[in-house]
């Protein structure tokens, strides 16, 4: 009993202490860099600061504008993207899920890097037919985030469709209502807090993006863009973590309104029954199609441009296909794409053993201790990654821990595990509420100690949440720029952030090449997870 309690003990303590070190010690860093002075006493007079330079407020109103209309078209296509998948009788669906996966191989600079190469002053469209064109701005960072956001909208909507019971159509329609007032009195009223949580999203998300606003954001500077500034540009610090705690205040009431939205939402019968199968509706189905060609022939063209780019000699000057890039022409080689692997894999690998013990730890704990730590676990979400990332900057670059994590791909990978924390232990704890109570229970009266619990009860139900963690954070630390632009340094080099320094310097063909490569290798995590998923499956099935 008392190894098991002491177990027990272990399993809450390692999480919560590296929590404590690698979330909340960095915030807490920003949050007191932002209220005291070069000689670390108190003061307001950093928030002051940010109204004496007339470009920060009016940074601050820009990102606001662009976070509005981004989430207004994103919730907008993204609904009639999850309408076209499960409410119509459209061909071709699996092209549909296809183009969605797109942006989320990528990181969200690729995009607009590829809304440059094709609509940017010296783009392809311009090369091509001779007509002015010019991308950057307002209307080029709005397609950007709204392609990047398009499938995380599609996701939350379409979970919510499919919890809506097939019954609710049938009394409807039963009472004579066409299929208009079918969407208006039982699609929309079940969908509400889908929508308004996917609202949130995609508002947090673009109000503290930097990859799209760095590339083609132009003179419409946001205040991601700003921090960047002050932080790389000015090495104002003080400045730099006051701005982030001004990008921090809407990202954490927009969370907290998202997580509202989502406990009031119906969650749908506990039976749904059967599935809904559209009945034919020619309009409905032809309007839909249109809408999605709309939406994903954009998403479509700017990433085949991105490869197409690639592999050209020199863009755009010379258009002469070649390989050249690839095998001999990236400026750091393949170096930094080693590099983007070998750290994502040490973020998914700690990830999934820190957020596996915190969840197992938590199975038997009282409410008033699961709670507070459960809340801890979830925080992440609120803080945009840019915010993380310079907190990393104040508390680890001096200290004792700087010593060996300043530089190195250790002190990366934490950023990463834990601008994602969130996510991965959501993720964990649904695999755990599946693990029989009584099952744990034999095991213990059997004789088994806590590691065979956790061997023989909860593992083999938790272990497809397992690698669905693994490769989720592997994936999202492939393709992260924000959080890790401020931690990198001339000998560590990630393939996101050169990127990034590849654009800025003119050299689009090779910064084309790094994208191509983390979306590959991308790519090939997603189908690895997709295989073993189905090998789990398969196993349970036979068992």
């Amino acid at each position: 009993m008392n190894g098991g309690r002491a177990m027990g003990i272990v399993l809450l303590a390692v999480p919560l202490l590296c929590l404590l070190v690698f979330f909340l010690h960095p915030l807490a860093t920003v949050l007191v860099r932002s209220v005291t002075d070069a000689n670390g006493a108190w003061t307001l007079a950093n928030y002051g600061r940010l109204f004496d330079d007339p470009g920060l407020p009016r940074a601050a109103l820009r990102s606001l504008a662009i976070g509005l209309a981004t989430t207004l078209c994103t919730v907008s296509l993204g609904l009639c993207l999850a309408m076209a998948l499960h409410r119509s009788r459209l061909p071709g669906k699996a092209l549909i899920r296809g183009a969605l996966l797109l942006p989320m191989l990528a990181p969200s600079l690729v995009l607009a890097l590829g809304l440059v190469c094709l609509l940017g002053r010296n783009g392809l469209v311009h090369r091509v037919t001779g007509l002015p064109t010019d991308i950057y701005g307002f209307w080029g960072l709005l397609i950007a985030n709204t392609l990047y956001g398009l499938p995380q909208v599609v996701i939350i909507v379409s979970a919510a469709l499919g919890r809506t019971p097939a019954r609710h159509y049938d009394a409807a329609e039963s009472m004579g209502a066409t299929p208009w007032r079918q969407f208006l009195d039982v699609t929309i009223p079940r969908l509400r807090f889908a929508l308004l949580a996917a609202a949130f999203l995609v508002f947090t998300e673009t109000l503290t993006d930097f990859g799209s606003a760095v590339v083609v954001g132009g003179s419409y500077r946001v205040l991601a863009v700003e921090i960047y500034g002050e932080v790389v540009g000015q090495l104002d610090f003080a400045m730099g973590a006051t701005l982030g705690v001004v990008l921090l205040a809407p990202a954490l009431l927009s969370v907290w309104l998202a997580r509202m939205a989502r406990r009031r939402q119906d969650t749908g019968d506990a039976s749904p029954g059967r599935t809904l199968v559209p009945a034919r509706h020619p309009w409905r189905d032809v309007a839909l199609g249109g809408i999605s060609l709309l939406a994903l022939l954009p998403l479509v063209g700017v990433v085949a441009t991105v490869a197409y780019v690639s592999v050209v000699k020199l863009w755009p000057y010379d258009r002469t296909l070649t390989l050249a890039n690839y095998t001999g022409g990236m400026p750091d080689g393949y170096g930094p794409v080693a590099t983007s692997i070998t750290m994502s894999l040490l973020a998914a690998c700690a990830g999934v053993l820190l957020v596996f013990a915190l969840s197992a730890g938590l199975r038997r704990v009282p409410p008033f201790i699961a709670k507070p730590v459960q809340f801890v676990a979830s925080l992440p979400a609120a803080v945009p990654g840019l915010v993380l990332g310079l907190g990393y900057v104040l508390a680890f670059n001096h200290g004792p821990l700087s010593g060996w994590l300043y530089g190195s791909v250790a002190i990366v990978a934490a950023c990463s595990l834990f601008h994602y924390h969130a996510q991965a232990f959501l993720t964990m704890q649904t695999g755990m509420r599946q693990v029989p109570e009584a099952l744990d229970d034999a095991v213990a009266v059997s004789g088994g100690t806590t590691f065979h619990v956790l061997r023989d009860a909860v593992w083999p139900f938790a272990a497809p949440a397992a690698v669905s963690t693994f490769f989720y954070l592997f994936m999202r630390s492939m393709v992260t720029l924000s959080g890790v632009i401020f931690l990198v340094t001339p000998e560590l080099g990630l393939a996101s952030v050169t990127v990034m320094r590849l654009d800025e310097n003119g050299f689009l063909a090779q910064a084309a090449a790094y994208a191509m490569c983390v979306v590959l290798a991308s790519a090939l995590a997603l189908g690895a997870m997709r295989l073993l998923l189905h090998v789990l499956k398969d196993r349970r099935h036979v068992a």
